[in-house]
């Protein structure tokens, strides 16, 4: 008899998943534990095996199609020539779909997603809170003028006038006409100011009408990041704490193992001295359970690292950081950064994490200010190193500086403790080789 696959729920915070790759095509007989399906969900590329044994019979959902959790993707049957007719897919059925994009649409129209896509809780739920975007229509009849240009095309002249000032160099505007309408004669350029504007040569000029647009649809990744988000700065009361380091010692050290072939970024430092000022500093390493109104003090420091993904960032988990050296503190951030690039982190390895780290230094950024990834109740941002003055001995040197944000939740961390975590992990930083033992 007919049978139901349904998108399967492949992460803790899927709602909503696309389907990637079929393996298996209509009529191919599927066995228990082939790869059936990748599912690109909200963190990753998963590989889905099937449960069941049965002949492929209907793909609902084809690749680059998305569906939610627990809507049927396929038809099996348990034997290859078994009819069809009247069976009616199990499981939850879209709310709403997407229109197909229409023939000849312009530019400007969004491009549709697919006809297949239902509308995820997490979308509804964003646009409860924001208002739709209503787009005035773009003007299509508009002529693009230069500021300069058209101010000297405004000022009325008799053609002489126009030709003359030219060949001179005159700038027509800056002289009072005599003749009818106040146009400028040619008698009026005696008193005509040479012609200033400057000329840049060859410029491009717009070809598209002001409010072209296009949209774009969400990934699963991205709608996640982006309730999640708007849930974090919404409803967490974020406390900003920033702090200036001293990078010239984190420099140094990190030459010094350089020159003894030991490769080390400044990254794995910060993730180095913020393990150690965790342990000093455990109110930093807690979480805030909205449900119950309950602070979470996490017993383990497990720093979370973000990292760019294609659609996205996700944050791989160094457990037990605290009990890493900088050595294989840096081989573990390498390997996890290089999987989840590719989409084969496992569960495990991104979900959870009691603390938050989010470096921008490569971009050079001076700093930002992160959101919190909640449950947890800080994220610590990193700015790039910048040369600086600096006072040395009583000499004026030129130094090296680190800006760092700790983004802090109030309702469990107060000032006077973010001040006292972000302080401690200065003292690591500045003096580096506390981190080496």
């Amino acid at each position: 008899m007919p049978f139901t696959v349904t998108m399967p729920k492949l992460s803790p915070t899927m709602e909503e998943g696309t389907i990637a790759k079929w393996h298996k095509k209509v009529g191919d007989l599927v066995k228990s534990g082939d790869v059936l399906v990748e599912v690109a969900t909200d963190k990753a590329t998963v590989e889905y095996n099937a449960l069941d044994q049965g002949y492929l019979r209907k793909i609902l959902i084809p690749d680059g199609g998305a569906a939610v959790v627990n809507q049927p993707i396929a038809i099996f049957t348990e034997k290859a020539n078994e009819s069809l007719e009247g069976y009616q897919p199990e499981g939850v059925q879209p709310t709403q779909t997407a229109p197909k994009k229409e023939e000849g649409s312009v530019k400007h129209e969004a491009v549709a997603a697919p006809s297949n896509t239902a509308v995820s809780r997490a979308a509804a739920s964003m646009a409860m809170q924001q208002p739709a975007f209503a787009p005035e229509p773009p003007l299509e009849k508009y002529e693009f003028e230069f500021p300069m240009e058209a101010s000297r095309g405004r000022k009325p002249a008799s053609p002489l006038a126009k030709k003359l000032a030219k060949e001179k160099g005159l700038d027509l505007s800056s002289v009072k006409g005599t003749g009818p309408g106040g146009r400028v004669t040619s008698q009026d350029l005696d008193l005509a100011q040479p012609d200033q504007t400057v000329s840049f040569g060859h410029r491009e000029t717009p070809t598209l009408p002001p409010g072209t647009f296009e949209e774009v649809a969400l990934s699963p990744m991205r709608k996640v990041i982006a309730q999640r988000l708007q849930q974090a700065k919404s409803f967490i009361p974020h406390i900003y704490v920033r702090q200036e380091i001293d990078a010239g010692p984190l420099f140094e050290a990190r030459e010094q193992l350089k020159n003894g072939n030991v490769k080390v970024t400044f990254n794995d430092f910060v993730i180095r001295a913020c393990a150690l000022a965790l342990r000093e500093e455990p109110n930093a390493n807690s979480g805030f359970d909205s449900t119950k109104q309950a602070i979470i003090l996490f017993k383990t420091i497990d720093i979370s690292i973000a990292v760019t993904v294609e659609g996205g960032l996700i944050t791989p988990i160094i457990r037990h950081a605290d009990y890493k050296n900088l050595g294989e503190i840096s081989v573990e951030v390498k390997e996890l950064a290089t999987r989840a690039k590719l989409g084969k982190l496992k569960p495990e390895e991104y979900k959870g994490g009691s603390f938050t780290i989010s470096n921008l230094g490569m971009f050079g950024v001076t700093d930002f200010a992160a959101i919190i990834n909640p449950p947890q109740s800080c994220i610590l941002a990193i700015g790039g190193i910048e040369e600086c003055p600096r006072v040395k001995n009583g000499a004026l040197v030129v130094g090296k500086r680190m800006n760092l944000v700790l983004s802090a939740d109030h309702r469990v961390v107060d000032g006077a403790e973010a001040a006292k975590f972000i302080k401690t992990v200065q003292k690591y930083l500045e003096n580096p080789t506390l981190l080496l033992v």
